[in-house]
């Protein structure tokens, strides 16, 4: 594969060593940012007294040709290296030797282009210091302004209207530190990354879980339930008939919703058997579950039982989790139970831990009424209870359909016209949905995992996915995702900066933890990742302005969730490594409901620090997106494909700007 177009970068030969995140060689400052060939110049200064300008001129021609001749001989370094090493892909998406004359070419010009002076649209301020943890359609305007606010009855719900930080960047925490390089961020985050303050730790709830030293927590003392977490999980595979939670994939578990989840110690058991769990928890203004989930490295997002649908298809999850989740499950005529109901795959497990289950605390009237309550209901959704020990009971959903029939009570079964797959924050709903779904499926005669991301022609038809696009799909995203690593190896070097001579070594398989994929489609892209063995999970989002293939990705065994792009993504600022996009922009400017500022703009919250970017789009979407994130004072470099394509690649990273002191 040639790397031609991404020209004016240090180039060099693949090495075998490691490397860490924490140093790249990209000169972030503006007067280093022209020799990079990144073309972030910065305005010059308004007024230049004549007596300068003779000086300044023959400076300004004398540093132009430097630039010339250094831009000109890493290109044709580049072009030697490119020649005299192997085709890295089989498919490649790059062109060769001219693709690279044509970029030199573009260089030279965007150098001439720089001499004239050329104007650029204007970069965007930072945002006050109160906004560094702020999270868009959440109630949290109180951490934003000294004036008394109303206390709101759904404090938790979403609601998105105009943002007052709007055309501004999040800049993170005075102290805040690139996060540790997974397996090790895991279980080690930087404690000024996150928003705790001292009364939280003073109250016991968070010592509980974590050990708190001079600049890190710790996670690995972590206690969630009495026996720790790996007890507790062990418990529950017992319960359920299992020897112990290894064999979770063997019985059809692969994907799992933690709600309220701590700070996902519970999941971060269950990835290393395997199994993928989304922890979901209401918006926090400090010590935020989502937040400190998301930065050790944990699939996180904010959502609630409130009065809405969490924003997943039903049938969507082989077990639900809430270990004192702080859900009062007999409110409202049952209806949070409706809701784990429609989100269970047929034959799934509902695990609830709470001190209600407890035989001392049924000696009290009102907790036995109450459990009571929750007990009937569940039976009258077809729910088996398959065992209890102290504070832990495990339900498994019915596998057939004809109990809903045999029922003399409880919740009716959704008709066609109330059984949708698109629940995009819809009103919550007390009947019983996915039941005339050619998607129910047991999850015991599902494929295990991994082979239930290998859809066959007969399981497609089910999506109305035709086996060649699906193929097809495929092999494409196994290639460009060589292409993306090839593409970023000389960005991403040692655990030192890149000093000249140095060789620029393979980026290491676990640079990027997380993902998040704006326009997933068949989660071919998370696919793939996997495939070539990267230590990474996606978040596979699917636009609700384009067709809804999100049950498709949670029946191959991922994660993802619906989402409207022109309004913030439910999470909080800099928890994503990497943003994807392939045809978002396209998909999104046919509705003109939002600009592609305010798309980028909320790229440029999420990603944290030294985080990238990759769109895939029309040429000219591409160009317009380009001159946008001079705005948001990215690094950025189009990518020229093949000579028949009309579409380019964006390659950006979100420079580390410090707060200032």
């Amino acid at each position: 594969m040639s790397r031609s177009s991404f020209h004016g970068l240090p180039g060099g030969r693949r090495s075998s060593r490691g490397g860490s995140r924490d140093s790249i060689d990209l000169n972030l400052q503006a007067n280093d940012l022209i020799e990079n060939g990144f073309g972030h110049e910065r305005a010059g200064t308004a007024s230049i007294s004549r007596s300068r300008q003779g000086s300044t001129s023959i400076f300004l021609k004398l540093g132009l040709v430097i630039v010339t001749i250094v831009g000109f001989s890493r290109s044709l370094y580049w072009a030697m290296s490119i020649s005299s090493s192997a085709t890295y892909s089989q498919v490649s998406i790059y062109d060769g030797y001219q693709q690279l004359q044509e970029q030199v070419i573009m260089d030279l010009a965007s150098i001439s282009k720089l001499s004239l002076g050329t104007a650029k649209l204007k970069e965007l301020e930072f945002c006050t210091p109160e906004y560094e943890n702020y999270v868009p359609c959440y109630y949290n305007v109180s951490e934003i302004s000294n004036s008394e606010v109303p206390i709101l009855s759904n404090k938790y719900e979403r609601s998105c209207t105009r943002d007052p930080m709007e055309g501004c960047l999040i800049l993170p925490p005075s102290n805040y530190r690139i996060p540790l390089r997974w397996p090790s961020g895991r279980d080690f985050i930087w404690k000024e990354n996150v928003k705790i303050t001292g009364q939280e730790f003073s109250s016991g709830s968070l010592t509980k879980r974590m050990m708190v030293e001079e600049e890190q927590i710790s996670f690995r003392s972590d206690s969630l339930m009495v026996d720790g977490v790996e007890d507790y999980t062990h418990q529950i595979a017992e319960m359920i008939g299992l020897r112990n939670e290894s064999n979770f994939i063997e019985d059809g578990v692969r994907t799992v919703l933690d709600i309220g989840c701590g700070f996902g110690s519970f999941g971060a058991h269950l990835f290393s058997k395997q199994l993928l769990t989304m922890c979901i928890a209401n918006y926090e203004p400090s010590g935020s579950q989502v937040q400190l989930t998301l930065e050790r490295g944990i699939p996180a997002m904010i959502g609630s039982f409130a009065s809405k649908q969490l924003p997943y298809p039903y049938l969507s999850f082989d077990m639900l989790h809430c270990a004192r989740c702080g859900i009062e499950w007999e409110k409202d005529d049952g209806i949070f139970l409706v809701e784990v109901d429609r989100l269970l795959k047929p034959g799934g497990y509902f695990v609830w831990t709470s001190l209600l289950n407890t035989h001392r605390s049924r000696h009290d009237k009102e907790n036995q009424k109450k459990w009571s309550v929750i007990h009937d209901f569940a039976e009258n959704l077809c729910w088996d209870i398959l065992s209890q020990q102290e504070e832990t009971v495990v339900w498994k959903k019915t596998s057939k359909k004809k109990c809903y029939s045999s029922r003399k009570a409880g919740p009716s079964v959704c008709g066609r016209s109330h059984d949708g797959e698109s629940p995009y924050y819809q009103p919550l709903k007390s009947c019983i949905a996915g039941t005339s779904s050619s998607r129910w499926i047991p999850i015991e005669y599902r494929k295990p995992w991994p082979n239930r991301s290998r859809l066959n022609s007969t399981e497609l038809v089910i999506y109305d996915v035709q086996p060649e696009e699906f193929t097809e799909d495929a092999t494409n995203w196994d290639s460009v995702v060589r292409d993306y690593w090839l593409l970023l190896s000389p960005l991403i070097f040692s655990d030192h900066p890149k000093r000249p001579g140095d060789e620029d070594p393979s980026p290491p398989f676990n640079m990027i933890r997380n993902v998040l994929d704006m326009n997933a489609r068949f989660g071919g892209f998370n696919a793939a990742l996997l495939d070539a063995g990267k230590s990474v999970w996606v978040m596979n989002v699917v636009p609700i302005s384009g067709p809804n293939y999100l049950p498709l990705i949670f029946d191959r065994g991922f994660i993802g969730v619906q989402h409207d792009w022109c309004e913030a993504f439910p999470t909080y600022p800099r928890t994503y490594d990497m943003v994807h996009a392939e045809g978002l922009l396209s998909l999104e400017t046919q509705k003109h409901r939002c600009s592609m500022l305010d798309i980028l703009l909320e790229i440029d919250r999420t990603l944290r620090p030294e985080g990238w970017m990759i769109a895939h789009d029309a040429g000219h979407l591409i160009e317009d997106a380009r001159s946008i994130t001079t705005q948001l004072r990215w690094d950025c470099r189009i990518i020229e494909l093949n000579s028949t394509s009309k579409r380019k690649l964006l390659v950006c990273q979100k420079p580390f700007f410090r707060k200032q002191q």
